[in-house]
C-alpha cells in the first residue's frame, strides 16, 4: 500500500504528543528575574479549545493521504486525545507559573506595608516585582479596587486574588491591618506549591510506567516489521486485522485515559 509504511509514525506521534514533558520554567522566590520574561512553549500555545484540535486535524488528514479512511479516523482520535492532554498540561503549567508570580508580588506587598508605605505605593512595587504579566494585570485591580476576579474551580491562584480582594475590602472599611492577611496568603500558597511538588515527585515513577506500557505496542509493530512479518499490512488490508486494529486502539486510549486518572487522583491526595 503507499504510504502505508507512514502510517505507524503518526501513531507515534501521538504517543509523544501525550507523554509530552510539561515545561516548567524556574521562577525565582524573591525580586523580579533579570532578563527578558521567557515566551510561551508549543504547550502553552495550546492550551486553548481550538489548539487542542491541531492534533486532530493534522493527524486526520495525515492518515487520510497516506492510507485508509479507518486508519485517518483513529489517527484523528489519537490525535484529538493528544490534544486534550498537552491541553490540560499547559493549563496545569499556567497556574503554577501564577501562583509563583503571586508569590513574588504578595512577597514584595507584604514587606511594603510592613515598612508603613501606603497601599497605593506598595501596590505600585508588588506590581513591579511580579515576574508574570498576566498575574501582574489580574492583581493591580484587587489592590486598587477591592475586585475579586473570576475563577474555575481549582484555580488556586484566582482563589488567593479572590481572599486579598476581602481583605481589601474590609481593610478599607475598617482601617485593619492588610499585612498579615497578605503574609498569611502567600505562605498558603508557598506550602501548597510545595506540596503540589512533592506529590509530583512521587508519582513520576507510576507516570513513567504508564508511559512505557504506552508505547509496548508501537513497540511491537515495529518490531515485527523488522523481521519481516509485516504486521501493518495484516492490521489494514484485512477485515480482521482492521477488526484488530480498532480493539486495539481502543484499549490503548482506554488504559492511558485510566492511568492518567489514576495519577491525577493520586496527585491530588
Amino acid at each position: 500500500m503507499p504510504g502505508a509504511g507512514m502510517t505507524p509514525a503518526l501513531l507515534c506521534l501521538s504517543a509523544a504528543l501525550l507523554s509530552w514533558p510539561t515545561a516548567r520554567p524556574a521562577t525565582r522566590l524573591a525580586g523580579r528575574p533579570s532578563g527578558p520574561l521567557p515566551r510561551p512553549g508549543p504547550a502553552a500555545l495550546l492550551s486553548g479549545r481550538a489548539g487542542a484540535l491541531l492534533p486532530a486535524l493534522a493527524a486526520g488528514s495525515a492518515g487520510a493521504v497516506l492510507s485508509t479512511p479507518v486508519v485517518a479516523a483513529l489517527a484523528a482520535v489519537c490525535g484529538l486525545a493528544a490534544g486534550h492532554a498537552l491541553r490540560r498540561r499547559a493549563a496545569a503549567a499556567a497556574d503554577e507559573r501564577r501562583c509563583r508570580a503571586l508569590i513574588v508580588g504578595l512577597g514584595a506587598l507584604a514587606a511594603e506595608l510592613r515598612a508603613g508605605r501606603p497601599l497605593a505605593e506598595a501596590t505600585a512595587t508588588a506590581l513591579d516585582c511580579c515576574p508574570d504579566p498576566v498575574t501582574a494585570a489580574a492583581l493591580g485591580p484587587v489592590l486598587r479596587l477591592g475586585e475579586a476576579p473570576p475563577g474555575r474551580a481549582g484555580d488556586e491562584p484566582a482563589r488567593a486574588l479572590r481572599r486579598i480582594a476581602a481583605a481589601v475590602r474590609l481593610s478599607a472599611r475598617t482601617g485593619c491591618s492588610l499585612a498579615g492577611v497578605v503574609g498569611a496568603v502567600e505562605d498558603d500558597l508557598r506550602a501548597r506549591l510545595h506540596a503540589e511538588q512533592e506529590l509530583r515527585s512521587a508519582v513520576a515513577g507510576p507516570r513513567a510506567s504508564a508511559t512505557v506500557l504506552a508505547g509496548l505496542p508501537v513497540l511491537g509493530l515495529l518490531m515485527g516489521s523488522g523481521v519481516g512479518a509485516d504486521p501493518w499490512r495484516v492490521l489494514t488490508t484485512t477485515g480482521s486485522g482492521t477488526v484488530l486494529l480498532v480493539l486495539g486502539v481502543a484499549l490503548e486510549l482506554a488504559g492511558t485515559t485510566w492511568s492518567a486518572r489514576l495519577v491525577r487522583r493520586a496527585a491530588r491526595g
